[in-house]
Formats: structure tokens, C-alpha cells, sequence
């Protein structure tokens, strides 16, 4: 059930599905020119490190991937799905883009790592708290190729190919949606709480989930109606000898890139309801995927967004929404009355399954705590 091969060619070239090109320089500095042509992106040049550096560290991934393979293996109960193919291709291309995360995330701060937030070139969206990075575009073109090279006739949608245009419809056609890498900022600055997602649709519905977190190799992986795994164990979100109310739960939320004097109250008072109301503690980690993963495996027990305009969009909700379903999680909007990016209303309060295009979102262990948070960060 091995998914997974670390196969990186140390010769004169490094093709990742003809992609990246690399040559040395008199000053052994590697130079990767990335070519993304399907997301509009003529160019772009990133350094990492020096060639001896980056040839030495993934040679020793190399090692310790072989050595330690609990999160490249998928349940045998999932393997025989309706979408085992699919699931064993996003497991891969995770992975895959994963790798490309390694060294960064694992030498920053050290003297390898000197430089290497410079060297990420580092492109603003809408403001200096909203960018990508050469590695983002890299690792969603690599997932794309992958996709088309497999299941040519699938629709994608991909966070870096949107950029900051209108998001594409669902339709009843399978259709991918992914995150090369959620929570970039915490990626550039080399904190742990960033991963790879990739989430599966079909007939307009989120029905598999993959989540890679390479900094501390945990993959999260579900598929409805089937349960939910981290590397390779059965994960709920609710102990049976423990009863979770909002008073002993600990709460995430994410500030997200909202500025606006009238945002920030909206966000900030939320948030002073919480601790004046009382809870265990309050946490905001960076990744909206890992937070619902963290929820879905009890290491959190409410996270919420679209207080203000901080909610979230479709690629930061799909696969997570999945894996906290199966785990045995509520999500649902967090305002009553929710509107999607489209227009259309979205107010799954208390229907059957959350719109992953609404503006708000409250997920929780269970439907208590769910509904006692939404009453007091909306002071209702």
C-alpha cells in the first residue's frame, strides 16, 4: 500500500513532470525557473539554496522517508471506494508537493536557511498579508499536470490559478479543488502549521479529502461515508468520556487579511465575548485546513471564520470539510442568513451539509459547543 516513491533524478537535470530546470552556477547556487503556464504565470526564479546544500538534504529525505512510511499508506477499507484511484493520486501528488516544502520549513533559521524567505519570491495578491510564493505556484502545477495527466476530462480549481478573480462554479462534473500550500504566510516564515490540500467533487459535492502537513508528516485523508485517518489510524473528534461544552473547549479563530477599522472591531469584540463568556483557551495557528483537521482529531475543539470579510474560500474548506465530517464533526455557517461568493443564499445552519462557498463557516466537535460559539462571538 506503499503510495509513495521519493524518485528524484541527481544528474544533470531535476524534472518534476517537466517543470523545474535547474543549472549551476560558478557559485554552485541553484537556480530553478518554473514554468506555469496553465495558471498565467509567464515566469518565475527561485534560489533555494546551494547545490551541495540541496542535493545532501534530499538525499537524507530520501532516507527517512524509506525508513518511516505510516503516512504514505492508505487503509485497505478505502482502497476498496468509489474513488480509490482518485484518492491514491491526491495522496501522491501531496506528497510529491510536500517535498518541495521540505527544505525551506527544515533549515530556516539555521545558516543553510540564510536568505531563504528572500529567495522564495514572494508574489502580493491583495495586500502585503495576501501572497504566494514561487513554491505555491510550483506545487499547484505539479498537482494540475498530475490531475490532467490521469483524469484529462476533470474540471480544476486551483487557489493560485483563481488568484484574486471570481471562483469557478461547482458543477456536476468530478472536479478537484486544492491549496498548494494553506497558510502561506506561515510557510515563508518556516512555522510547522502549513500543508498541502487536495479536495474531491462529485455532482457538485466534496466527497474526498486529503491533507499533508510535511513539516510534521502527518497525512489526513477521508472519503465520505468511509471515516477519516491520520496516517493511516481512525480519527474522531470526540472522546466518549469527556463531555465538551464551550466552557472547556478550546476555540480557534483566524484574523485572516481583514484591515478595516469596522473588520477588525467586528473580529477583535468577537473574541472578548469569548473570554468574557469563559473557555479553555483560544488559539489561531495560520492554516485553515489543519485548523478543521485539528478539530476532526480533537486537538481543537471549535474553530470559526466570517465574523468579518475573513472568511474563508472553497480550497481552504474542501478536503478539511470532508476529513471533520467523517471524524464526526459539525460544520455548518456560522451566520444565519449566509450568502455564498456567487450570490446565492447559503444558510446551512440547520440543514444537512455546509455550502463550502459561503462566506462563514463554525465547525466543531459536536453540535453543542457548535451552537453555544455561534451564540456568543455573533452576541446573540
Amino acid at each position: 500500500q506503499t503510495l509513495f516513491t521519493l524518485n528524484i533524478k541527481l544528474n544533470k537535470k531535476i524534472a518534476y513532470n517537466k517543470i523545474v530546470k535547474y543549472k549551476k552556477s560558478k557559485t554552485k547556487t541553484l537556480n530553478m525557473t518554473i514554468k506555469a503556464n496553465n495558471i498565467g504565470t509567464a515566469a518565475c526564479v527561485v534560489a533555494i539554496a546551494t547545490t551541495s546544500s540541496l542535493l545532501t538534504y534530499l538525499v537524507c529525505t530520501r532516507k527517512k522517508l524509506m525508513n518511516d512510511e505510516s503516512y504514505t499508506k492508505i487503509p485497505s477499507n478505502l482502497l476498496l471506494g468509489p474513488c480509490a484511484s482518485e484518492l491514491k493520486l491526491a495522496v501522491q501528488l501531496a506528497l510529491e508537493a510536500g517535498s518541495n516544502m521540505e527544505f525551506h520549513l527544515n533549515t530556516k533559521g539555521t545558516e543553510a536557511g540564510h536568505g531563504s524567505e528572500e529567495k522564495l519570491g514572494i508574489n502580493i495578491k491583495r495586500n502585503d498579508a495576501d501572497f504566494a510564493t514561487s513554491v505555491d505556484l510550483l506545487n499547484e502545477q505539479i498537482i494540475i499536470n498530475g490531475i490532467a495527466k490521469m483524469f484529462p476530462t476533470h474540471d480544476i480549481i486551483g487557489e493560485e490559478s483563481t488568484g484574486t478573480g471570481e471562483v469557478t462554479r461547482l458543477t456536476n462534473k468530478p472536479t478537484w479543488i486544492i491549496d498548494p500550500i494553506d497558510g502561506t504566510t506561515n510557510f515563508a516564515s518556516g512555522c510547522c502549521f502549513t500543508c498541502v490540500s487536495i479536495g474531491y467533487c462529485v455532482g457538485g459535492q466534496p466527497i474526498m479529502g486529503v491533507a499533508f502537513s510535511p513539516k510534521t508528516q502527518e497525512m489526513y485523508i477521508a472519503v465520505k461515508g468511509m471515516g477519516a485517518y491520520r496516517n493511516g489510524q481512525r480519527i474522531y473528534s470526540t472522546d466518549p468520556n469527556t463531555h465538551k461544552t464551550l466552557k472547556n473547549s478550546v476555540v480557534c479563530f483566524e484574523f485572516g487579511y481583514a484591515r478595516s477599522e469596522e473588520g477588525v472591531d467586528n473580529m477583535v469584540n468577537a473574541v472578548r465575548r469569548l473570554l468574557k463568556h469563559g473557555c479553555r483557551s483560544t488559539r489561531s495557528y495560520g492554516s485553515g485546513v489543519l485548523d478543521l483537521c485539528y478539530v476532526a482529531s480533537g486537538r481543537l475543539d471549535v474553530v470559526y471564520t466570517g465574523i468579518t470579510e475573513e472568511g474563508w474560500k472553497p480550497w481552504d474548506y474542501c478536503a478539511g470539510m470532508v476529513i471533520a465530517e467523517e471524524a464526526g464533526c459539525t460544520i455548518q455557517s456560522l451566520k444565519r442568513g449566509d450568502v455564498n461568493y456567487h450570490g446565492g443564499f447559503a444558510d446551512n445552519c440547520n440543514s444537512k451539509r455546509f455550502d463550502i462557498y459561503s462566506s462563514s463557516m463554525i465547525c466543531g466537535v459536536n453540535s453543542t459547543v457548535v451552537e453555544q460559539c455561534r451564540n456568543v462571538v455573533l452576541d446573540m
